[in-house]
């Protein structure tokens, strides 16, 4: 899906738009209940879904890949698994990168790959709403920065799911930079005692290529383009122009060229995240700079011991 979110998704409480917009979140929720399909298990695989029920940027994709990571140095085959959709290129790149990753357009084909090949666990990012798939384990992401939004569902608000829904699942991940997260931790208390809430920080893992004392114009097509900008300024880049892209935005030649334009009319550097780099057209990438984001999380050795 592209698109930037509307700014009244993340006020923190519902204006006129939301409001006016009421009446078709309910019919949402309400047709999402019949969205119910037989569901499938293959008990020859582990599978890990990490979704989220706050639409985009939650960072679904970088905990994927930090789980592999863990659970390889823990002995483990595992592969991804992303279901094929036309717009989603740079995640799916991101994926590939990292790791055998199978795409299709059904999750379960791509599982039963998986299964042909040995793999011991699939990570699935995203499809935590798909009812097709009996997964082992669940993982929700939210960024800390937005958390849950206005707390209304799509189209009024930011979320696919009632924020209650928060029962069903066990572990639930807050991603972000440093914000405080202890209003955050309350409210999910008050929904269920028995969630378990992991934390996890962006650090960026190729500083060194950057200069403090340059200037740059930061840009990104991600579903949290603050949260990037404000990882940049912590790490002390002075980034004094940021431009957001909807969200898995596919750059057209003249998108890069005008970014050019301005970098040199302000006399500053370019930087993008590694997830839109892999877009560029690459005839422009030698003007370009991104940096490599790991997520670091918390009490990963815990969640690993959950998780297997």
């Amino acid at each position: 899906m592209r698109f930037i979110k509307p700014k009244f998704w993340d006020l923190k409480k519902p204006n006129f738009f939301a409001l006016a917009l009421f009446p078709f979140s309910i019919l949402f929720n309400f047709f999402s209940l019949f969205n119910l399909k037989k569901k499938i298990k293959r008990e020859k695989i582990l599978t890990i879904c990490v979704g989220n029920i706050y639409i985009g940027g939650t960072g679904k994709t970088s905990l994927a890949i930090a789980l592999k990571k863990a659970l390889e140095k823990e002995g483990k085959k595992v592969c991804f698994i992303k279901k094929f959709y036309n717009n989603q290129i740079d995640e799916q790149k991101l994926l590939i990168q990292n790791g055998k990753t199978f795409i299709e357009k059904k999750r379960v084909d791509s599982l039963d790959k998986a299964i042909s090949h040995g793999y011991e666990i699939a990570i699935f990012d995203d499809g935590l709403q798909d009812s097709s798939i009996d997964y082992n384990q669940k993982l929700v992401c939210f960024n800390k920065l937005n958390w849950i939004g206005n707390g209304l569902i799509i189209p009024s608000g930011p979320l696919r799911e009632n924020i209650k829904s928060l029962r069903k699942y066990n572990n639930i991940f807050l991603n972000g930079n440093d914000e405080k997260i202890d209003n955050i931790i309350n409210e999910i208390k008050n929904i269920s005692e028995d969630i378990n809430i992991f934390e996890a920080k962006y650090e960026p893992t190729n500083l060194e290529k950057f200069d403090e004392s340059e200037k740059y114009l930061a840009f990104s097509g991600i579903g949290n383009h603050q949260t990037f900008v404000n990882m940049l300024k912590n790490n002390k880049l002075k980034v004094i122009k940021d431009i957001e892209f909807p969200d898995h935005y596919n750059y057209r030649v003249e998108d890069i060229d005008q970014i050019i334009s301005k970098s040199k009319a302000l006399g500053t550097k370019i930087i993008t995240t590694e997830k839109d780099f892999v877009k560029l057209d690459k005839s422009k990438k030698d003007q370009i700079n991104y940096i490599k984001i790991d997520l670091v999380v918390q009490d990963l050795n815990r969640i690993i011991k959950k998780l297997i």
